[in-house]
């Protein structure tokens, strides 16, 4: 039986859609905002897409989860850039904002790895509540995911509106409270898996510690 070729597996073809989508937003945020928006909200949405492409087709796997959490974190990154641009006076909000947005989803995703799962939005389901709930429930998941990127994206395309409707202020509130909420769960990963982390190394040192006796 011929060898599966992971890369062509479905779930990655949207994940390198996903890429080239972001990359066009990337280059066109300095002088297009409206396509570049567009092609920012299209590639985020895509990531809900290639999971459920993932578990139809029986397609998971340990590169898929890591393409789909690098293309996450870069495209959010490479926003916050562009904002700290236009908004300078928040430059430290916003690199604080990657700083704790990749740090603890990088060790998130390696602390469950090592446990042996295939993504870092599989858990385990005895662990902390809220991130049971978190990954556990779809819409919650998309829900927070979505508010977090629609509040960035708004912050910058209000930048280049002249006159913007109120009810987009309204929105960018209640997008406000939910990007305050996931930085609360971002930060609540890190605690997590610095946690499960040390759980490992004490094990690994316990278990040195027996053979050497």
């Amino acid at each position: 039986m011929a060898e599966a070729n992971i890369f062509l597996f479905v779930p990655n073809l949207i994940g390198y859609a996903r890429i080239v989508l972001a990359l066009l937003s990337f280059y066109l945020m300095p002088c297009c905002p409206t396509p570049a928006i567009f092609c920012y909200l299209f590639s985020a949405l895509l990531d809900a897409f290639d999971g459920h492409a993932a578990r139809a087709l029986n397609q998971s796997t340990k590169f898929g989860a890591m393409l789909d959490m690098l293309t996450d974190r870069c495209a959010t990154m490479c926003l916050l850039v562009n904002l700290a641009l236009l908004y300078p006076s928040y430059t430290f909000l916003f690199q604080l904002s990657m700083c704790l947005d990749i740090a603890s989803h990088w060790l998130h995703l390696h602390s469950t790895m090592m446990k042996g799962s295939a993504s870092h939005k599989t858990i385990d389901l005895s662990g902390n509540p809220i991130l049971r709930i978190y990954y556990t429930s779809k819409p919650v998941l998309f829900v927070m995911c979505m508010g977090n990127e629609l509040f960035f994206c708004l912050l910058y395309i209000l930048y280049h509106m002249e006159e913007p409707a109120a009810w987009l202020y309204w929105l960018q509130a209640v997008c406000a409270i939910i990007c305050l909420l996931k930085s609360g769960i971002s930060l609540l990963h890190l605690v997590t898996a610095s946690k499960n982390m040390a759980a490992f190394d004490a094990a690994e040192h316990q278990k040195a510690a027996t053979k050497s006796q």
